[in-house]
């Protein structure tokens, strides 16, 4: 007779697990090395550099031993100073709610729009003009950023394409790049018309995912267009946008650096100066590498607990999650 969990006891069963799992990987050794050279890459390129953190809390002096490594280690601790430091700067909040802002403004422009693109997209019959549309969507993905502010400079710029129309048309130009009220329009158009098709390309996928038998289900049913859209397409898609929105949240305080440390200008730093820009300033301009990891620390606290905390509510009421 078969012996039953609790006769055989939790140990024995620990036991059995472990001789399971030794056994499979000596009966696949060849696959586990090939795994040590990327976890030695890892750990080289992602582990080792997570000492720097210790710079947020010391007075870092490059001068106090012959390598970087070493004057870290030689450098006296600072302890919560420069945290204090930074919360008490006013440019510091200025940057803070510069970054929210603009972060939200994309969150809540741009991240909808992927989504109706891929819609749209798939909803395509003629191949040959769904191919080629696609192809025009994802080309701004692969320009870099300096190409799309050439582009975008010379179309807003004051003596730009579209200033010329309006000077005939109105009699004066806008300062898109110049003006305070209009610049951060100008990072979320730019940062869709860069984006925007490239990241349908996971909505597509999953909705090809999506079985079939449903829609013809509808179909049966009576259901048109837009009825399998809203109860077929978008609820088989949706694990997908939670995931992206879960991680979007989680990058809230990263508004786009390279865009805007191309884009922006000493006119705008008012409305335009994010946590990116600014620690590059402090750290790199400045030499104050301690207050520039600091603030970056910072910033991947709040970052990790929005994504936490996003994901648990999204686990509460929806039902689903990334963990």
């Amino acid at each position: 007779m078969s012996k039953t969990l609790a006769e055989i006891g939790p140990g024995a069963v620990r036991s059995s697990r472990k001789k399971r799992i030794w056994s499979y990987i000596k009966m696949n050794y060849d696959m586990y090395l090939l795994l040590i050279p990327g976890l030695i890459f890892i750990l080289i390129f992602n582990y080792l550099p997570l000492y720097g953190i210790t710079l947020a809390f010391k007075d870092f002096n490059m001068f106090a031993a012959s390598n970087p490594f070493l004057s870290i280690v030689k450098s006296p601790w600072a302890g919560m100073d420069h945290f204090n430091h930074i919360f008490g700067m006013s440019d510091f909040h200025r940057v803070l709610a510069n970054t929210l802002i603009i972060s939200v403004y994309k969150l809540v422009f741009l991240f909808p729009l992927p989504i109706i693109l891929a819609i749209m997209l798939n909803e395509l019959r003629i191949v040959t003009f769904k191919k080629v549309l696609q192809t025009v969507l994802y080309l701004p993905h692969f320009l870099s950023w300096a190409v799309v502010s050439g582009i975008f400079v010379t179309l807003l710029g004051s003596t730009g394409i579209v200033n010329n129309m309006l000077e005939a048309l109105i009699g004066h130009p806008i300062n898109f790049l110049m003006d305070t009220g209009i610049f951060r329009s100008v990072l979320v158009v730019t940062d869709g018309w860069k984006e925007i098709g490239w990241s349908s390309i996971i909505y597509l996928a999953a909705i090809t995912g999506i079985d079939q038998e449903q829609y013809e289900a509808a179909t049966v049913d009576g259901a048109n267009k837009l009825h399998k859209i809203i109860y077929v397409t978008i609820p088989g898609i949706a694990p997908t946008i939670v995931l992206l929105l879960i991680l979007k949240i989680g990058h809230i305080l990263d508004a786009g650096f390279e865009q805007i440390f191309i884009m922006y200008n000493p006119t705008v730093y008012e409305v335009a100066d994010i946590i990116g820009t600014y620690i590059y300033r402090i750290g790199l301009g400045q030499m104050n590498f301690s207050l520039g990891t600091a603030i970056g620390l910072f910033n991947s606290v709040v970052a990790f607990i929005l994504i936490v905390s996003f994901n648990g509510l999204t686990r509460k009421f929806m039902g689903r999650s990334i963990w």
